[in-house]
């Protein structure tokens, strides 16, 4: 389907090797119960299969680091926005070397990570030694055929526990479509009773869910963030904090839940594949 190509000036493969592709269909079928249409996408689901076989982006890769992300987020944000990082290194040391609270995740993975509110013992401390040495044996999101992820450096980084203690804070994922941010996705209760509602930008639930979280004070400059750093994409999920009024850069996000989650009520899906495809159609080099 040439007339998606997210990046025109890097050819995608001439043919799909059949086990991704199967796979690719096989689990979309699963989770939707419906046959993936690859040839005619609509949906945004099906985009982001289309884009995990399709899109060959270098540019993506990047994004997917999160040291890169940071710098990235720097350049065009700047430092205040950013989350300090306390240590990173490609192997956990005998004796820690960072301060508490706070996080450690993988460089190169999605849901990779360890929160310690105060300084494990030594037996907790080889665990999470082992932990992470596992995260690092294979590249991520292989199963998932997540492509982008793939030549991203394995690594390690900590940060500071952004509120001190569980849960974890609220996270605000911005959707942009063609440089302009249309929803926002809150998580609620991650590391405990995670959950989420998605909103559109105007902060009004798409359907009705039993928690109504207030916007946060920082909304409108996430928002206006948002756009800065989706500038130029099709389609990109850009991922904050807000600690006490202070918005802070969390991530970028290229397959939000690999395309395998479905959304609250069916129309979704519709509208926002219908946002996706105006953006591939009006936007100059779209990646």
């Amino acid at each position: 389907m040439p007339a998606l190509a997210l990046d025109p000036s890097v050819a995608p493969p001439r043919s799909i090797p059949l086990p991704a592709r199967l796979r690719v269909e096989l689990l979309y079928a699963v989770r939707h119960h419906r046959r993936l249409r690859l040839a005619a996408p609509r949906r945004f689901t099906e985009l982001v299969q289309w884009r995990k076989l399709h899109d060959r982006s270098p540019a993506q890769t990047e994004l997917m680091d999160k040291l890169a992300a940071k710098r990235i987020a720097t350049a065009q944000l700047g430092e205040d926005w950013i989350v300090p990082t306390l240590w990173t290194g490609t192997e956990l040391p005998p004796t820690i070397p960072f301060a508490f609270p706070a996080i450690l995740k993988a460089r190169h993975g999605c849901n990779q990570y360890a929160v310690l509110c105060t300084a494990p013992g030594a037996r907790q401390w080889r665990r999470i030694r082992r932990t992470a040495d596992r995260w690092q044996r294979a590249a991520y999101g292989g199963w998932l055929d997540e492509w982008a992820y793939r030549d991203v450096p394995r690594g390690l980084l900590a940060e500071p526990l952004l509120g001190g203690r569980l849960p974890l804070p609220v996270d605000y994922k911005i959707y942009v479509f063609g440089g302009v941010a249309t929803h926002v996705q809150v998580h609620l209760g991650r590391g405990e009773q995670h959950r989420w509602i998605l909103h559109d930008r105007d902060w009004r639930q798409l359907v009705p869910a039993r928690d109504c979280p207030a916007p946060p004070p920082s909304l409108a400059a996430m928002l206006a963030a948002a756009e800065t750093l989706a500038r130029g994409t099709s389609f990109l999920r850009v991922d904050f904090y807000d600690i006490a009024g202070r918005p802070y850069f969390g991530e970028f996000c290229l397959y939000p839940g690999s395309g395998l989650d479905p959304f609250a009520a069916d129309w979704i899906d519709v509208e926002l594949g219908a946002l996706w495809l105006a953006a591939l159609a009006s936007v100059p080099g779209p990646r």
